[in-house]
């Protein structure tokens, strides 16, 4: 068959849902994945044909599309922080914000001329390992720890640490289980303590797309409307004992709530608290020191 004639198929199954140029990128996608061609080669070739079997994946993938599962699901995998990272339906899909996020940790270290070589990193909440593997190529002296509840998160963590030749020690544990803080944390404490934990209220899921809310992982996007701030206090409380002073604490925080972040902070008396935007302009960010008295 044709691959113009499959792309055409693509277009009339899919326009209607995602318009012409997303599934004109899908597409792109799908034919570099599976037949490692680019959009190039079937301009040069309008008459392109493959086989049966190389038309299968596409004709699969366009199912799994026509149900709106993400398109990183799909290939098992997306770029995040120019690293590659495996992903699936046990990780979240990390998004464009969140490499801010890491920008901002890297800039503060950077700004302080912090011996990243001493630097003791934790990421708590890890899912695909984004966060902390970022981290890690970009400190390679420094030491990096990540933690998530979920087993099967962790082993894809793993699985992407390995791939990108990462040093990063994974730990399995219930952030708000304060009780297996010391038994899981023993000995430990940190310089760095980053999160983006589950932050998104049930109220807002008229606000979240279909691919995300019928396909990504709700235990690491959801929280009960009338306790909102759950995972962050817990982890708040966490930096009391796990935090050295002057330790840096940084979020990803829903854009409604960065007064009510920001108060937090300021209850467990943190100084230099900062607010930064996103690249959309919501309040997505937040920073603070921990206080020496």
């Amino acid at each position: 068959m044709r691959l113009k004639d499959i792309q055409d198929i693509f277009h009339k199954e899919l326009d209607a849902v995602f318009g012409e140029n997303e599934v004109g990128s899908f597409f792109n996608i799908l034919i570099s994945h599976y037949l490692k061609l680019n959009r190039i080669a079937l301009i040069l070739d309008p008459e392109l044909t493959i086989s049966k079997d190389e038309e299968q994946p596409l004709f699969e993938a366009l199912s799994r599309l026509k149900l709106e599962e993400p398109i990183q699901y799909i290939i098992g995998e997306t770029e995040f922080f120019g690293l590659p990272f495996k992903v699936n339906e046990h990780t979240l899909i990390p998004r464009p914000e969140t490499e801010e996020l890491i920008s901002l940790v890297l800039e503060n270290i950077k700004n302080q001329k912090t011996n990243s070589k001493a630097l003791s990193i934790l990421d708590i909440g890890t899912g695909s390992g984004c966060i902390a593997i970022s981290l890690a190529k970009n400190l390679p002296n420094a030491q990096v720890y990540a933690v998530d509840v979920s087993e099967e998160a962790l082993k894809t963590a793993k699985q992407n640490a390995e791939f990108n030749n990462v040093q990063v020690s994974f730990i399995k544990a219930d952030i708000l289980n304060v009780n297996s803080w010391d038994l899981e944390f023993k000995d430990l404490e940190f310089d760095i303590i980053v999160s983006n934990p589950p932050y998104v209220r049930n109220l807002e899921k008229v606000e979240i797309k279909n691919n995300v809310l019928n396909h990504e992982p709700h235990l690491a996007l959801f929280v009960e409307d009338n306790n909102p701030l759950q995972f962050y206090k817990a982890i708040t409380e966490f930096t009391v004992n796990k935090l050295k002073d002057n330790g840096l604490l940084f979020f990803e925080i829903n854009q409604y709530l960065g007064k009510e972040m920001i108060q937090l902070l300021e209850d467990y008396h943190f100084d230099d608290i900062e607010l930064k935007t996103d690249i959309f302009g919501n309040n997505r960010m937040l920073k603070g020191k921990k206080n020496t008295n």
